[in-house]
């Protein structure tokens, strides 16, 4: 079978084996008499086969029908004014939790993938040592995935290391300290890091790709340790973890490509008839899932393309981009108005509205993710190349993973979608190494040579005076996180280089102790748009404004208000699990304030 329908059809049974409700059902019984027989742990080709399930936990652009992806759809930043559907309708989306559920989706679905991994590491028993210890990197590997998701949206979770049986003490196990499992993680890190064979492949479990994750998960405990706890010592011993796997990666051979938007929008196999490329062949990808037509599809093209209203572009996102001078906002010498040149038809009727004007003076990533045209309300649409007509929340619609060479059919017809996603890539990993390098005070020319110039003049920013003192002397007034110029425009390179991928935003203010800047009573930028202050009131309709700006929390139900609180670092344990406890006379301590 070929390996990207592996991480395809593979992805897919994983979800259906994954439908069990908590982790104590998960953890009762043995996942089937064949696999809990010791001999069937020592052919290669079933553990191989055990291994092949771990992939169903790279969602990627999602699978079949399923709204569920790892990079655009109802993420919740200040990047996209996402909104959820409710009894009034669709409403500006709020926090993930607003009350405790009966069941965590962090916990439910990470614990059991721990049991699986946990079956992996404990039986497996191939008699070739180095395999032995390939296969069990590799589940050490996912098991350090799961964990981290469970720490990161959870703090302190029990940590289970065998494959429990009912009468297993650890089932009602007590939460273990956040830092313990943290560590736990590193180790398995290391594990897989060092006993991996496959150096580089990008449909594979490799050491660069393992790499690649130990770095994204690194930076989260480093910053979190900085920023949270304010413990240095840790925070630097991450820091240089971070460091080391980033370096590991960058002496491999992988390269900056030379068109930003081919990392989200290529295919499996080139067709030179229509003139899609494939992202196999794109030398920055380190890791990657696949999609092709008749194996397995996606929806994230269709709900880009099709679905109406979509979740657009805040103004504080489409601010936060650099000119082309190599300056933002508040300082470049270039045309910063946002205003939109209206677009007339042959009466002299204003019908639509072209901010390519604004788009050619900035950043070149920005066209590359956004539409040249605005899109809002019920009379405003936009149509590009093999799509229907769409609107958005903020004016702003998304384009950065449509390819308008594939027919409008694949395009926007759920399960249809076979561009390929990116999991890991070069400019991921320099955005790790730049920031971690920024944090501990060592980031020095030869880092910004390597890792920002190749990005700026891929963006088409003047790099003709880029240094570290440059990066220093910015001293944007934007800069509202309280940290200094240079680790502000690492924090702004990473957002607008990674803009709307794999909920990282989330999760950097999260890290960053930065979630108060999605408090809408304080910034409400993040509920802004496009600027349409020059549109004729007969197209203002279906959309609220503030001071000329598409207001995307306000709606016919009146304004929505996203307020932060503390408790909103942590989400929810379920009911159900503490319950559980509770019918053992056991506690199982809720988080702080819910």
């Amino acid at each position: 079978m070929k390996k990207h329908i592996i991480l395809g059809l593979i992805a897919g049974s994983a979800v259906a084996l994954s439908s069990c409700n908590d982790f104590l059902d998960d953890n009762r019984y043995p996942l089937d008499k064949q696999t809990d027989n010791p001999a069937y742990w020592t052919s290669s080709q079933n553990v191989q086969a055990q291994i092949n399930t771990l992939y169903g936990n790279f969602t990627g652009y999602g699978n079949g029908a399923s709204w569920v992806n790892d990079f655009y759809y109802q993420s919740l930043s200040d990047d996209q004014c996402s909104h959820i559907y409710s009894g009034e309708g669709t409403v500006f989306a709020r926090w993930t939790y607003e009350a405790v559920p009966n069941s965590n989706s962090v916990w439910d679905a990470s614990y059991i993938e721990v049991r699986r991994c946990n079956y992996i590491i404990n039986n497996c028993n191939i008699d070739n040592e180095a395999q032995n210890a390939h296969y069990i990197a590799q589940a050490r590997l996912i098991r350090a995935m799961q964990y981290y998701e469970l720490v990161r949206a959870l703090g302190d979770v029990p940590l289970v290391t065998e494959v429990l049986d009912p009468n297993s003490p650890e089932l009602y196990g007590e939460r273990t300290p956040r830092n313990t499992v943290m560590d736990f993680v590193l180790e398995d890190l290391n594990f897989a890091v060092d006993n991996l064979l496959t150096k580089s492949n990008k449909l594979e479990i490799s050491v660069d790709m393992a790499n690649a994750m130990k770095s994204e998960i690194c930076l989260f405990e480093a910053a979190y340790a900085k920023y949270h706890q304010n413990d240095t010592e840790r925070a630097k011993k991450f820091y240089t973890e971070v460091i080391n796997a980033c370096k590991s990666i960058m002496d491999s051979n992988y390269s900056i490509c030379d068109d930003y938007q081919s990392i989200y929008n290529s295919v499996f196999t080139a067709d030179t008839s229509i003139g899609t490329v494939s992202l196999l062949d794109n030398p920055e990808i380190i890791f990657m899932k696949g999609y092709q037509t008749g194996s397995l599809c996606h929806s994230a093209a269709a709900f880009l393309s099709a679905e109406t209203p979509i979740a657009g572009m805040t103004k504080d996102a489409f601010d936060a981009y650099l000119f082309k001078d190599a300056k933002p906002l508040a300082t470049t010498s270039l045309d910063k108005s946002d205003l939109p040149e209206p677009i007339l038809d042959p009466e002299g009727n204003v019908t639509g509205f072209d901010i390519s004007n604004a788009l050619e003076v900035r950043d070149g990533r920005l066209a590359k993710t956004i539409d040249p045209k605005l899109a809002f309300g019920s009379k405003v649409s936009f149509q590009r190349p093999n799509s229907y007509s769409i609107t958005s929340t903020t004016g702003y619609t998304i384009c950065k993973y449509v390819n308008p060479k594939i027919n409008t059919q694949q395009t926007v017809t759920a399960n249809n979608n076979y561009t390929c996603a990116p999991i890991y890539w070069l400019a991921y990993t320099y955005c790790d190494y730049l920031e971690a390098r920024a944090e501990l005070d060592q980031i020095d020319n030869a880092d910004i040579a390597m890792c920002v110039k190749p990005l700026w003049e891929r963006a088409g920013i003047d790099t003709s005076n880029l240094s570290k003192a440059y990066l220093e002397n910015m001293a944007d007034p934007a800069n509202n996180m309280g940290v200094s110029s240079l680790i502000w425009e690492i924090r702004r390179l990473r957002r607008c280089e990674l803009m709307f991928d794999r909920n990282h935003r989330y999760w950097d203010l999260v890290r960053w102790h930065k979630l108060d800047l999605l408090d809408t009573n304080q910034h409400p930028n993040i509920a802004l748009g496009a600027n349409i202050s020059n549109a004729p009131a007969d197209l203002v309709v279906g959309v609220f404004t503030s001071n000329g700006y598409i207001n995307g929390a306000a709606s016919t139900a009146g304004t929505s208000v996203r307020t932060f609180t503390e408790r909103e670092y942590l989400q929810p344990l379920g009911s159900t699990i503490i319950n559980l406890y509770n019918d053992k006379g056991l506690e199982l301590p809720q988080n702080p304030h819910w």
